[in-house]
């Protein structure tokens, strides 16, 4: 159940200037080199206003120097804690290249202009599934979701525009810190976190594995 990791690692010369510019480099490499299955697949780990955790696996939709967006039901667990404690974590699990990638940081919905442009670029029936699922609510069976979609599939035809819910749309995780976890022989893994400063940069740090 142990794997020796590879023997070249991380190193502070080897960093781009911005946590995103790095990330958007080893994404790259996820989706070539390493032939990652959905590379954007991230955990992502809230907390209600109690401080309990909970997380689930999310796809990212994209990213730039604002942060990392993704898109919910916003009557989900994730965006009811979200609304009580903005602060979320990403993981980034790329076990295939001995890689991991956390970012820390806090949660802000996205615009409805943004929300539904990218609404538009779904599948069809991903649209209709927006509006079938009560997210992360109790269901009786199956049969109850189904009879939900049929009933949209039969108002909504493929082809027709499918109007965007209210009660969905996207998150930007704005981030404070973000790691970049190389795995090495010995478990002397090299972990490199960025951490903003008050003045807009960042500034790098080594952490012991």
């Amino acid at each position: 159940m142990r794997k020796h990791y590879r023997e070249e690692g991380l190193t502070e010369a080897d960093l781009a200037d911005t946590p995103v510019a790095q990330f958007a480099r080893w994404f790259q490499q996820a989706a070539t080199e390493g032939r990652l299955f959905e590379p954007n697949a991230m955990v992502v780990s809230t907390a209600d206003a109690e401080g309990r955790p909970s997380s689930r696996t999310v796809l990212l939709k994209s990213f730039d120097e604002r942060g990392f967006v993704f898109y919910t039901n916003y009557g989900s667990r994730k965006a009811r804690d979200l609304a009580q404690n903005p602060y979320v974590s990403l993981l980034f699990p790329w076990h295939p290249m001995a890689r991991q990638v956390i970012v820390q940081g806090v949660a802000h919905r996205t615009g409805r202009d943004e929300t539904a442009a990218y609404f538009r670029t779904r599948p069809h029936g991903s649209q209709l599934g927006a509006w079938a699922s009560t997210q992360s609510a109790v269901i009786s069976t199956r049969e109850e979701l189904d009879a939900a979609y049929a009933e949209l599939a039969a108002r909504y035809p493929e082809g027709e525009q499918v109007p965007v819910p209210p009660h969905w749309g996207g998150f930007r995780v704005v981030p404070h810190a973000v790691e970049f976890w190389q795995g090495r022989e010995n478990r002397l893994h090299d972990r490199l976190r960025y951490v903003a400063e008050e003045d807009g940069g960042w500034r790098v740090e080594r952490l012991s594995p």
